[in-house]
C-alpha cells in the first residue's frame, strides 16, 4: 500500500467530517437565497410600500425592517404591521415554509379572507386586524389548525362565525370585534379549552343569548362581548370561569339579575356591565377583593350599594349611575385608597356624603347628581390635588361651597346647579386655572360677580340665585367665554360696554335683574352671538341698530323693559326664530320680514306701533297716515254726500252684476284661498292661483305637482309647490301644518331654497318657493334628463364639470347641516336625492322640499307614502326595519348624492339591478381601484384627488350601520378640508376635529392614490 493511500486513508475520517459539517452550510445558503427572492416578490406584489423600501440584495432578509428568523435561519416572522399595505395577500408568502408569525395589522388590505394562508401549514400566529377585509369568514378556516392566535379585529366581515373555528383546538386568543357581522355566533367556540381570550365586541349579531357553554372555557381571562347584541340573561355558567380577570358585557340588552357567583370569581379585576336592561339588587357578599373598576351604570338596579365595597382596597372606578338604586352611599367607600372615579348620578340615594370622601385617595371624577343627597359637600374631594370635576347638581345639598375648591386648581368643572346652597362663591373657584365649566344656577348664592375669571372658562352659568351689583368692567378679560347666563338675580347699573368685547360669545342671558340705561352700540362685535335675552330689566332708550348686523342670531328677546323709538330696518336682516320686543314703548312701523304671523307674539303691548299686513292685530299704518292729515268738516261732510249718493247707484248697479256673478260662480268648484306671508310679498294669491295650469308645470311627484307661475311682467317667477288632500283636512291636522309650515317659513339659509308663503283651501295646499331657473341637480348630472333642462340659457351647455359639482356637494352639505344642527328644532328632510337639491342662476345648491315629508306624513296621505319613506336608490337600509329614524338617513341620502356626483351615475342604475350604493361598495369590496368608478366625462389628473374622496366619503355616507355614518357637520367639514387642501390654505380648528374622520376617508383612498401612482 503506498504512502499516499495510507495517507488518504489517515485522514479520509476527518475529511468525511468536513464534507459533512459543510453540508448543512450550503444548504442554508441556499434557503436564504431562496427566502430573500420570495420576500423580493412579496414586496412587489404588496405594492412596493416605502415602508419595507429597506428590503435589498445586499443584506441577509434577518436583518431587514419586519422580518425575523429563527435559530435555523430561515425566515420565521413577519411584522408588517402599520406599513400602508393597500393590495390583497399573495400566496408568495406561504412560500416561506417556515414561517409561524404573520402580523399585517393596521393596513388597507381589501378584499375577503385570504385562503392562500390556508398553505402556511407552520403559522401559529396570525393578525389582520384594522384592515378592510370583507364578506364572510370562511366555512373552512379550521384548516389552519396550527394557529393560537388569530386577531381579524376591526374589519368589514359579515356573516355568520362558522361553528368550524370550533375545531381550532390550539386556538388561545380569538378576536373578532369591531367588524359587521350580521348572523350568528356558534356555540362550538366552547369547545376551544385552550381558549384564554375571547374578544367578539361591536357586532352587529342577530339577537342572541350567551351560550351556556362558554362556562367550560376553564383556561379564559378575557371575556369581551360589549355592544353584540346580546339578550337573555348572564348565564350562571360564567360564574364557573375561575381565572376570569376581564368580563365586558356592556351595551346590550342583557336583563334579569347579576349572578351572586360573579362577585366571587377571585381573579376578576374588571367587570363592566353597563347600559343592559339588569334588574334586581346588585349582590350584597363581595369576594371578589382583586376588583380595580366595576361599571354598572345605565341599568334597571335597584337596592342599595353593598357595603362589602367598602372592603376592595384596590378599586380605582365606581359608576353606578343611571339606575334606580335607593339608601345612603356606605361611609367606608369614602376611604378606599385607590378609589379615582365615583359615578352614581341618576339615582334614588339619599341622605349624606360620606365626609372622608377624597380624603384617603386622589380623586379625579366626583358626580353624585340627581338624587336626593342633603347635608354639605365633603369638605376634602380635592386633597389629592388631581379633582376634575365637582358635579352634585338636582340634589337637596346646602351650605357653603368647600373653601377647599378654592385651592383646587386641576378643577375643568363644577356643577352644583338646582340644590340650596348660600352664601358666596370661595375666590379661588372663579379663577382656578383648569376651570372650563362654572354651572351654580337655582341655588341661593349671594355676593358680587368678579372682575377676573379663569382664563379657560366657556361657560358660566348663574341664573336664579341672588348675586348682586353691577358687571365688572373687567368682564373684559372673561376672552373666552362663550355661554353667559345670569337670569334672574339682583345684578344692576348699566350693561358695560366692556362686554362686548368678548369674542367668543354665544349666549348671553341677563333677563330678570335690575339693569338700567341704554345697550352699548358696539354689540356689534358680537359675531357669535345666537341668543340674547334682556327681557324683565329697565333698560331704555332705542334699540341698537347694530343687533340687525349680528350674521348668527337666532334668538332675541327685549321685552318687558322701557325701550322707545322706532324697531330698526336693519332687523329685516336677521335669520331670527324667536323675537319677542313686548311691553316697550316701541312706535312706527313693524320691519316687513316680522309682519306675518309667525310673529304674532312679538310685540305685544307697544301700543304706537302699526303694521302694513293685516294678519297682524296692529292699526294700519296707512290708515294712521290718513288719520293725520284729516279735512275739515264742512269738505267732509259734502264728500260724504256725494259718496253715499254715488254708493246708491253704484249698488244697484253691482247688485245685478253680483247675481249673474254668482250664478256663474255656482258652476265652478272654486275654495276660498288664505294666504300666510312669511316675508314681504310683491305678489298675491290671484296671481298665483291664476297661472296653475298645465302649460306651467314642470315637475310632478309623490308629493304633489311643481308650477312655474311669473309673478310680474318683468319676467320674475316663483315655484309653487300644490300639496291634494283627498278630503277636508281635520282642525287640529290643519293647525299643526300651519305651524308646521310657519317654523319652515322662517328658515333662511343661503344653500337652503327660502319658502316664501303658504296658500291653503280646505282641498288644497300651496307652498310658494324661490324660483331656480337652473332647475335639479339630477338633471344636470344624467344625460337621459339633460335634453329637457339644457334649452334654458345655462352657465354650462352640457356637462357639470369636477370644480362645480365639489361646489354643489360643499353647498348642499352646508344646507342639510344647518337643518340637523343649526336649527332650534333639527329638521330631518327624510328625501334628500338629486332632484330635491336645486341650482340657482349661479350653479349654487339649494336644498329643496325640507321638511315636506314630515308635514305630508302627519296628513296620512297614502298617495304621499314614497314622499315619507324616501325615494328608491336613496333609501337608507333601516327603513327596512323600524320607522323610528334619526338625521343619519338624510347622511345615507346625501352619500348617493356625492356618489352620483363623482361617478355621474344614476341612483337606481348599478350593475346587475343594483342601487349605486350597492354597485359602490361592491367595487370597493373587490378591490378595484376607485379611479375606475369616476364619472369619465369629467376626470383628470388635476381632479382625481378630490373625485376619490368624495366617493370615499360617500362610502362612508351610505354604510348600512347608521352609527357608523358620520353627522352632516362632520362631512361638511371633510369636503371643506379637501378644499382647503387643494387650495393651500391653513387648516380651522373645526376642520381639525375631523381627522379622525378624514383619515378614514383617506384610508378608503389608499388603494387609489396607489394606482395613480403606479
Amino acid at each position: 500500500m503506498s504512502e499516499l493511500t495510507i495517507l488518504f486513508l489517515r485522514t479520509s475520517p476527518l475529511l468525511c467530517v468536513l464534507v459533512l459539517l459543510s453540508l448543512p452550510f450550503r444548504v442554508i445558503s441556499q434557503d436564504a437565497n431562496t427566502e430573500k427572492t420570495i420576500l423580493l416578490k412579496l414586496r412587489q406584489q404588496l405594492g412596493n410600500p416605502s415602508s419595507i423600501q429597506s428590503w435589498n440584495t445586499s443584506s441577509s432578509p434577518c436583518n431587514w425592517t419586519g422580518v425575523t428568523c429563527g435559530g435555523d435561519g430561515s425566515v420565521s416572522e413577519l411584522h408588517l404591521g402599520d406599513k400602508n399595505i393597500t393590495e390583497t395577500i399573495p400566496a408568495t408568502v406561504c412560500d416561506l415554509k417556515n414561517l409561524t408569525f404573520l402580523d399585517m395589522n393596521f393596513n388597507y388590505i381589501p378584499g375577503g379572507f385570504p385562503k392562500v394562508l390556508y398553505s402556511c401549514t407552520k403559522l401559529q400566529h396570525l393578525d389582520l386586524s384594522q384592515n378592510f377585509f370583507v364578506g364572510p369568514i370562511p366555512d373552512d378556516i379550521d384548516k389552519l389548525s396550527g394557529l393560537r392566535y388569530i386577531n381579524l379585529g376591526g374589519n368589514n366581515f359579515t356573516g355568520n362565525i362558522p361553528p368550524q373555528i370550533g375545531n381550532l383546538t390550539e386556538l388561545q386568543t380569538l378576536h373578532l370585534f369591531q367588524n359587521q357581522f350580521n348572523g350568528t355566533f356558534p356555540k362550538e367556540i366552547s369547545k376551544l379549552s385552550n381558549l384564554e381570550v375571547l374578544g367578539l365586541a361591536f357586532n352587529e349579531f342577530v339577537p342572541s343569548s350567551i351560550p351556556v357553554e362558554f362556562g367550560q372555557l376553564k383556561k379564559l381571562w378575557f371575556l369581551w362581548m360589549r355592544q353584540s347584541n346580546l339578550i337573555g340573561e348572564i348565564p350562571e355558567s360564567l360564574t364557573n370561569l375561575s381565572s376570569l380577570e376581564h368580563l365586558d358585557l356592556a351595551i346590550n340588552a342583557l336583563e334579569g339579575k347579576i349572578p351572586d357567583g360573579l362577585f366571587s370569581l377571585k381573579n376578576l379585576t374588571n367587570l363592566y356591565l353597563f347600559q343592559n336592561n339588569l334588574s334586581g339588587e346588585i349582590p350584597q357578599r363581595v369576594e371578589t377583593l382583586n376588583l380595580v373598576e366595576i361599571d354598572l351604570a345605565m341599568n334597571q338596579l335597584n337596592g342599595s350599594i353593598p357595603k362589602d365595597f367598602g372592603k376592595l382596597k384596590k378599586l380605582q372606578f365606581l359608576s353606578l349611575l343611571d339606575n334606580h338604586l335607593s339608601g345612603e352611599v356606605p361611609p367606608s367607600i369614602g376611604l378606599l385608597p385607590a378609589l379615582t372615579t365615583f359615578k352614581v348620578f341618576s339615582n334614588n340615594l339619599s341622605g349624606a356624603l360620606p365626609p372622608k370622601m377624597g380624603l384617603s385617595s386622589k380623586l379625579v371624577e366626583f358626580d353624585v347628581a340627581a338624587n336626593q343627597f342633603s347635608g354639605q359637600l365633603p369638605e376634602n374631594l380635592c386633597a389629592g390635588g388631581v379633582l376634575l370635576g365637582a358635579v352634585a347638581f338636582e340634589n337637596n345639598l346646602s351650605g357653603r361651597v368647600p373653601q377647599s375648591l378654592g385651592n383646587c386648581n386641576s378643577l375643568h368643572t363644577i356643577q352644583l346647579y338646582s340644590n340650596s346652597f348660600s352664601g358666596e362663591i370661595p375666590a379661588g373657584v372663579w379663577t382656578a386655572s383648569n376651570m372650563t365649566y362654572l354651572m351654580l344656577s337655582d341655588n341661593s348664592f349671594s355676593g358680587g360677580l368678579p372682575s377676573k375669571l379663569a382664563w379657560n372658562l366657556s361657560r358660566l352659568e348663574l341664573g336664579n340665585n341672588r348675586f348682586s351689583g353691577p358687571i365688572p368692567p373687567g368682564i373684559s378679560s372673561w376672552v373666552n367665554l362663550v355661554d353667559f347666563k345670569a337670569s334672574n338675580n339682583l345684578l344692576s347699573g348699566e350693561i358695560p360696554v366692556e362686554i362686548t368685547s368678548l369674542p367668543h360669545l354665544s349666549n348671553l342671558l341677563l333677563d330678570g335683574n335690575l339693569f338700567s340705561g341704554q345697550l352699548p352700540s358696539q354689540i356689534i362685535s358680537w359675531k357669535s352671538l345666537t341668543s340674547l335675552n334682556l327681557s324683565r330689566n329697565a333698560l331704555s332708550g332705542q334699540i341698537p341698530k347694530e343687533i340687525g348686523s349680528l350674521p348668527d342670531l337666532l334668538y332675541l328677546d327685549l321685552s318687558q323693559n322701557h325701550f322707545s323709538g322706532e324697531i330698526p330696518l336693519e332687523f329685516d336682516q336677521l335669520k331670527l326664530v324667536s323675537l319677542n320686543l313686548s311691553s316697550n314703548h316701541l312706535s312706527g312701523k313693524i320691519p316687513d320680514q316680522f309682519d306675518n304671523h309667525a310673529y304674532d307674539n312679538s310685540f305685544l303691548n307697544n301700543s304706537n306701533l302699526c303694521a302694513v299686513n293685516p294678519i297682524l292685530n296692529f292699526p294700519n299704518c296707512y290708515a294712521k297716515l290718513r288719520d293725520s292729515k284729516k279735512m275739515p268738516s264742512k269738505t267732509l261732510a259734502l264728500i260724504l254726500a256725494l259718496t253715499v249718493t254715488i254708493f246708491l247707484v253704484t249698488t244697484i248697479v253691482t247688485l245685478f252684476m253680483v247675481r249673474d256673478y254668482q250664478r256663474k260662480k255656482a258652476k265652478r268648484d272654486l275654495a276660498a284661498w288664505k294666504l300666510t306671508s312669511f316675508q314681504r310679498l310683491d305678489f298675491t294669491e290671484a296671481n298665483v292661483l291664476a297661472s296653475l295650469t298645465e302649460n306651467n308645470l314642470i315637475g310632478s311627484g309623490g308629493s304633489g305637482k311643481v308650477y312655474r307661475v311669473a309673478i310680474n311682467r318683468a319676467g320674475d317667477y316663483v315655484a309653487v309647490k300644490r300639496i291634494w288632500n283627498n278630503e277636508k283636512m281635520d282642525h287640529n291636522l290643519e293647525k299643526e301644518f300651519l305651524a308646521e309650515v310657519q317654523i319652515l317659513g322662517t328658515i333662511r339659509h343661503a344653500n337652503i331654497v327660502k319658502l316664501l308663503c303658504c296658500i291653503s283651501s280646505e282641498s288644497s295646499k300651496l307652498l310658494v318657493y324661490e324660483f331656480m331657473e337652473n332647475q335639479s341637480l339630477d338633471r344636470w348630472l344624467h344625460g337621459r334628463k339633460r335634453s329637457s333642462s339644457m334649452g334654458t340659457s345655462s352657465v354650462h351647455n352640457s356637462v357639470l364639470d369636477w370644480p362645480t359639482r365639489f361646489q354643489i356637494a360643499i353647498g348642499a352639505a352646508r344646507g342639510l347641516s344647518y337643518m340637523h344642527h343649526d336649527c332650534s328644532t333639527p329638521i330631518i328632510h327624510r328625501d334628500v336625492k338629486s332632484s330635491n337639491i336645486l341650482l340657482d342662476s349661479e350653479l349654487k345648491a339649494r336644498i329643496a322640499d325640507f321638511g315636506l315629508a314630515r308635514i305630508l306624513a302627519k296628513q296620512g296621505e297614502v298617495h304621499t307614502m314614497s314622499v315619507v319613506a324616501g325615494s328608491f336608490g336613496y333609501m337608507a337600509p333601516e327603513y327596512a326595519y323600524t320607522t323610528r329614524v334619526n338625521e343619519k338617513i338624510d347622511v345615507y341620502s346625501f352619500g348617493v348624492v356625492l356618489l352620483e356626483l363623482a361617478t355621474g351615475r344614476e341612483p337606481n342604475s348599478g350593475d346587475e339591478h343594483t342601487s349605486l350604493a350597492e354597485w359602490a361598495w361592491q367595487q370597493f369590496g373587490q378591490g378595484k381601484p376607485v379611479v375606475d368608478c369616476l364619472d369619465q366625462e369629467i376626470k383628470e389628473p388635476c381632479f382625481l384627488q378630490e373625485m376619490t374622496t368624495v366617493f370615499n366619503l360617500g362610502l362612508i355616507c351610505t354604510h348600512s350601520s347608521p352609527s357608523t355614518r358620520p353627522s352632516m357637520k362632520e362631512v361638511l367639514e371633510i369636503l371643506r378640508r379637501v378644499s382647503a387642501d387643494s387650495n393651500g390654505e391653513k387648516k380651522t380648528g373645526a376642520e381639525l376635529d375631523v381627522v379622525p374622520l378624514l383619515g378614514t376617508v383617506t384610508y378608503l383612498s389608499a388603494t387609489t392614490q396607489h394606482e395613480t401612482a403606479r
